[in-house]
C-alpha cells in the first residue's frame, strides 16, 4: 500500500512541476512579444509625436504618399502644404500623413 501512495504521490508532484514549467513559458513567450514588439512601436509612436508637435510654418515634409512639399498653414490636427514650383497646388491634409520634416537652414 504504501508503495502505491508513493508513486500517486510522485505522479502528482511531477504533474505539478509541468504546470510550473508552462507558466514559466507563457510568461517567457509575453516577455519576448513585449521587447520585440510592443514596445519598439511604442517607441517610434512618441518619436512621430514629438516630430509632427514640432511642425512649423515653412518646413519641407515627405508625405506618406511619397510627395514633397512646404507647410504653409497649420491648425490643430491638419496642415496645409504646397506641392510644386507653381504656388497653386495647396492641399489640406492630416498632420498623421507627415512621415518625414526637414527645417529650413538658417542663412
Amino acid at each position: 500500500m504504501g508503495i502505491l501512495l508513493n508513486e500517486t504521490g510522485a505522479a502528482a508532484a511531477s504533474g505539478g512541476m509541468g504546470i510550473g514549467v508552462i507558466v514559466v513559458y507563457i510568461i517567457g513567450i509575453i516577455a519576448v512579444f513585449y521587447f520585440l514588439m510592443i514596445r519598439p512601436q511604442k517607441k517610434e509612436q512618441k518619436k512621430m509625436a514629438a516630430l509632427l508637435s514640432t511642425l512649423e510654418i515653412g518646413d519641407s515634409v515627405l508625405t506618406n504618399s511619397g510627395f514633397y512639399g512646404i507647410i504653409i498653414d497649420i491648425t490643430d490636427d491638419t496642415v496645409i502644404v504646397e506641392f510644386g514650383n507653381n504656388k497653386n497646388c495647396r492641399i489640406p491634409m492630416q498632420k498623421s500623413a507627415i512621415v518625414q520634416v526637414e527645417k529650413p537652414d538658417a542663412e
